[in-house]
């Protein structure tokens, strides 16, 4: 069995598998306990299991644990608390973005990372920064008013 070693969530941690192609996901859900990013289709298509590594909007689906060897992840649980919200995770509540809520972990995590790189996008490149992440429950329109409204932009 094989260790592997990264920063989650701005702490040291440590993850072992047999297999070094094992999904990212799996490891963070399985053994880490990081429930926030979502088994959605497996294939980086719809965006529900979203992490950043270093800083960039990363499908976790996809990622082996052995390519996060030594990097940094942060997941939607090191963001903020239901007392005091990221400002990304404000908007989403402020706007109402959130239906069943399965695709928010990665809508939440694709914004932060969008928002890291350009702090002030115009609406166009917020759908271009948030279009290969799917939400069924159609709350797109509130989605986008939610990034412009974390970015400081009026709604």
């Amino acid at each position: 069995m094989a260790t592997y070693k990264f920063q989650l969530n701005g702490r040291p941690s440590t993850a072992e598998s047999w297999d070094p192609a094992q999904p990212l996901l799996y490891v963070l859900r399985n053994e880490l306990g990081q429930h926030g990013p979502k088994f959605g289709c497996g294939l980086g298509q719809c965006g529900a299991c979203t992490v950043l590594i270093d800083g960039k909007a990363t499908r976790s689906c996809l990622t082996t644990v052995r390519q996060a060897a030594g990097k940094s992840i942060t997941t939607i649980e090191a963001l903020g608390t239901p007392e005091k919200p990221d400002a990304v995770q404000a908007a989403f509540i402020a706007e109402q973005a959130s239906q069943c809520g399965y695709c928010t972990n990665g809508m939440v995590m694709t914004a932060k990372s969008l928002l890291a790189q350009n702090p002030k996008p115009t609406l166009e490149q917020v759908k271009q920064g948030m279009a290969g992440n799917l939400c069924r429950c159609g709350t797109h329109t509130r989605i986008l008013r939610a990034v412009m409204r974390a970015s400081g932009a009026a709604v």
